[in-house]
This record gives C-alpha cells, structure tokens and sequence, in this order.
C-alpha cells in the first residue's frame, strides 16, 4: 500500500519512518494500523491537550474528548497492540496559548471562532512536524479524511478531497504548507469510516466502537458562554441587554452578547409571527427569514424579521 504521490513516485516504506498521530480515537488507530501493514517504521504519539497525567492512567471519569488522559491511554493501548513505540508530549501551555486564548478572545470580540482549524493548524501538524525533525523521521501521519499528489506540471504538492465526500476533511487543512505536504501522509483517504470501524474491529481495538466527538474538546458540556465566564470573568459581554428589531423596537432582553453569533435562527427568544424576504440596505440586509446581527460596542441584540 502507498499513501500519496511522492515527487514521481510512491511514498513508499524503504528505509522510512513516520510519526502517527493518534488521538486516541478510531481514525488515527487505524492510521497506525495501515502505515505498519505497509511496512513503515512507526511509532505512535499523543499530544497531551487537557488535564490529566501525562504518562499515568486515564483519570476517572474523564470524558473520551480529544487530548484527555483517557485518550492517550486508549492510544498506547493499541500502540502495545500493534507492537510499537508509543510518546506522550504535553503541549497543554501551546493548546492554552494557540488555541483555548484565542478561542475565548474571539468570543469576547463578537467573533465566532473555529478552535479544531488552530488546533490542527498550530498543534497537530506544526508542533509534531517539529518534535518529527527534533527526532530525525521522515513523515507525520493523521486519521484525517483527505488525500495529498505531487503534481509533475506545476512542481507543487496538491491537497485533494478525500474519496468519501461524506467524510472529507480537507478544508480544515487549508492552511498545510508546501514543506508540511511533503512530509504529510493521510492512509484514510481513500476510505470510508464504515471500512475503518471494521478494520479496527477486525484488529480488536479499544477504540473500534468510540463515538466521534462533536464538541468543542474542551468545553464537552456545550457551555461555551460558561467557560469563557470561568476562564476570562465575567464582562460587558455577559451583559444582560435588548433585543430589538431594524426599527428599534425592544422584543425583549437577551442574556449577554456572548450568547449569540450573527445570523443565529434559533435559541433567540423572540418570536418571528412574519419572517419576510428580502432585506433592505446595508449591512443590516438578511436575506430571507430572522436572523441575528450583533451590535459591537453595543449592549444589544438586532433581529432581523421578528
């Protein structure tokens, strides 16, 4: 098996060694699987995100969210399963600096923040593609749905979809440098998640039945507002304010700016007896329906057909 087009040929394991990165989920256990199947010199390694024991065992009912110490022992079960070399890094203070701080400051801006594109982007691919020089390997490998080519015409690595539209996760790789793509393998690309669960049920992982997270890692109960409160204090973003429509009129109060994002249909607490189309000039245009448009420096909510 080969993982991408390497400058004309085949990434190929002669002589190659790879990091994989494995959160402790499905995706990268079967990464792992994959690469040493095809016969690449491989070790595993976790990136310690949140709390627990770096190098001790799961904490007690700790949630099985991404970077958690129930992840990595989950990931250094099935490296002891396969036989190989499993490393733990704790980059707790580079998550809180590159991805937990902005995420909150974003908030507090009247910005709504996508905090897994800064974790991929400033933990998973630039701080284990430098622990990957530090230890003198070839490759960094990820359970990430997405395919890479070298393209002979342009002499430039290509990001591709993966070959399963329902799964790709390409876009949030947007941000891969060249340098990054050459020394990048994806194993899932070409499959489809139903063909990994059983692989790694074939194989007897422990994590062959693990649910995917849909939460923010870090804030698993949906909270987002909370924790920002807890992590931050609480500001004039947590202001109780009005909700009013384009002509001023007060519908009602909300309950802190934090709590909405532009655009938001529901969760609002007004009513929208007659959602019109077509929304005027400006920027308070929407185009169809209700809607939210938050007023910066402003303790108040705007609703657009309510």
């Amino acid at each position: 098996m080969t993982f991408g087009n390497d400058r004309g040929r085949a990434a190929t394991p002669e002589a190659a060694s790879v990091m994989a990165a494995m959160s402790g989920g499905v995706d990268s256990s079967v990464c792992a699987l994959l690469l040493q199947e095809a016969g690449f010199d491989v070790r595993g390694a976790t990136m310690v995100l949140r709390g627990g024991e770096v190098l001790g065992d799961a904490g007690e009912g700790e949630g099985s969210t991404c970077g958690s110490s129930r992840d990595v022992e989950d990931a250094r079960a099935v490296c002891r399963r396969l036989d190989i070399p499993h490393d733990a890094f704790d980059l707790r203070d580079r998550f809180d600096a590159a991805v937990v701080h902005p995420f909150c400051d974003a908030y507090l801006e009247g910005r709504t923040p996508n905090p897994c594109i800064a974790c991929n982007r400033f933990l998973k691919f630039e701080a284990l593609q430098k622990r990957r020089r530090e230890m003198g390997l070839d490759y960094v490998a990820t359970g990430h749905y997405a395919r890479r080519r070298w393209d002979e015409a342009t002499g430039r690595w290509q990001l591709l979809r993966a070959s399963d539209p329902a799964k790709d996760q390409s876009y949030v790789l947007y941000h891969l440098t060249q340098d990054a793509l050459a020394h990048m393998l994806f194993p899932l690309g070409e499959l489809t998640k139903d063909e990994v669960r059983e692989m790694a049920r074939a194989h007897g992982f422990v994590t062959a039945e693990k649910p995917e997270s849909q939460d923010i890692c870090f804030v698993p109960d949906g909270d987002y507002a909370g924790f920002i409160e807890g992590h931050c204090g609480a500001g004039a973003a947590f202001e109780l304010g009005e909700i009013v429509n384009r002509e001023g009129r007060v519908l009602g109060e909300h309950a802190g700016l934090i709590r909405y994002t532009i655009g938001q249909r529901k969760g609002i607490g007004v009513g929208a007896p007659h959602a019109r189309e077509g929304g005027g000039d400006g920027p308070s245009a929407q185009p169809r329906g209700r809607g939210v448009k938050k007023q910066q420096h402003s303790a108040r909510v705007v609703g657009w057909g309510v």
